[in-house]
């Protein structure tokens, strides 16, 4: 219970800040989440509403990525757990999450696909000055690898371009 506490804590937080940078002309780029160990920014334009995984129904013969359906605000949301679909995309093995409640991040509704992506954590927000350096991702990675990014205390950052990751011919494809 004082986990759903938290997390409605901060997503009013979350989206408090959203509106003073509306406001004030802030310059927030980035929602900020931890996916299987590693640190991802999704663009706030791409992004949508924060939610708990809550009254997940399994849908049968999905790939192992696509968790389920969701009921959220009365739509029905497909579920992707993003660190096994990166891990499957890179070939890398899934980290498992921190143990932490995990939550989904709808996609906006401008990229017209119902779908909330699993997320270990949420950090919070981040702008361009968050960071110290960056570069463009590795040749190989997938499309919807953007730019990495550095901060001051050398964490990597990697940007995630969800509406090139929506439009995968692998993503929409749940079954097996």
């Amino acid at each position: 219970m004082a986990n759903r506490e938290a997390l409605r804590e901060l997503q009013t937080r979350l989206a408090s800040r959203l509106q003073a940078a509306r406001t004030e002309g802030v310059s927030v780029a980035w929602l900020a989440v931890r996916v299987g160990g590693r640190n991802l920014l999704f663009p706030l334009g791409q992004s949508g509403e924060i939610f708990p995984l809550s009254s997940l129904q399994v849908v049968p013969y999905a790939r192992d990525w696509f968790r389920g359906v969701l009921n959220i605000r009365g739509g029905l949301y497909g579920v992707v757990d993003l660190a096994a679909f990166i891990a499957i995309d890179t070939g890398h093995a899934r980290a498992e999450p921190a143990g932490q409640e995990p939550s989904v991040v709808t996609l906006n509704t401008a990229l017209d696909v119902n779908c909330a992506l699993q997320v270990d954590g949420l950090l919070g927000l981040r702008g361009v000055d968050a960071f110290v350096s960056s570069e463009p991702s590795d040749p190989d990675a997938p499309a919807y690898f953007g730019n990495q990014f550095k901060n001051s205390a050398n964490e990597q950052w990697q940007e995630i371009d969800l509406r090139i990751l929506s439009q995968t011919p692998q993503f929409l494809s749940i079954s097996a």
